[in-house]
């Protein structure tokens, strides 16, 4: 059914109309179930927020929008080429979140291009499962999110190799951090400072500190 004006131009076709809110709907019900209760709650971060909600509402809106200009299969991975080697002006994307924004642009590109292809329940289906594996990814194989971080450290008699121990207990001192490894970036004997850099299981390190407090 088609609305149109006194001039005879269409103004709302209901039926895509009603399409494009429901599957609007699946995408923003998918992308808040990835990003809010996957996502921040293991990686305790929530600074790439803004960035998945606009990238999911974007792409999602492009795909469907311009479904019908039969740009089909090869426009869809056109977006996953560029999405791929975008690399932001300012600090570098961690591997994780560059992972879940790849699933944002999945589950915004299949929730799109699925019209006529597949219904409603499969859709659902297929949402579910997409979810689910994210699920058993973070919580029941338990993987873990490192981290790094950079540390300017004078007292430069412990990055010694012979005194290995007692710099990482000095670290672990002075941070709170377990750390599994680290890496001396930059050395200054005039200063009597070194940066390093320490890298730490995230998710291994939040639970330790709940449990302190």
């Amino acid at each position: 059914m088609n609305l149109t004006n006194y001039i005879g131009t269409i103004l709302i076709i209901l039926e895509d109309f009603s399409e494009l809110g429901i599957r609007f709907a699946f995408n923003l019900v998918a992308t808040f179930f990835v990003v809010v209760l996957l996502y921040a709650r293991n990686s305790k971060r929530k600074d790439f927020f803004f960035s998945y909600f606009a990238v999911s509402l974007a792409v999602f809106l492009l795909c469907y929008l311009l479904a019908s200009v039969e740009l089909g299969l090869g426009f869809a991975l056109g977006l996953f080429a560029i999405f791929g080697i975008i690399r932001y002006r300012t600090d570098p994307i961690p591997i994780k979140e560059m992972t879940y924004l790849f699933v944002i642009i999945a589950v915004s590109v299949i929730n799109a291009l699925s019209r006529g292809v597949i219904g409603y329940l499969e859709l659902t289906f297929v949402n579910i499962l997409l979810v689910g594996a994210l699920w058993t990814l973070e919580k029941v194989l338990m993987l873990k999110q490192e981290r790094s971080l950079l540390v300017t450290y004078e007292k430069i008699e412990n990055i010694h190799k012979d005194k290995e121990k007692e710099l990482l207990e000095d670290l672990k001192l002075r941070t709170g951090i377990v750390i599994k490894r680290y890496e001396i970036e930059k050395v200054d004997f005039l200063r009597d400072v070194a940066i390093i850099k320490i890298y730490f299981d995230l998710n291994g390190n939040s639970k330790r500190q709940a449990g302190n407090d």
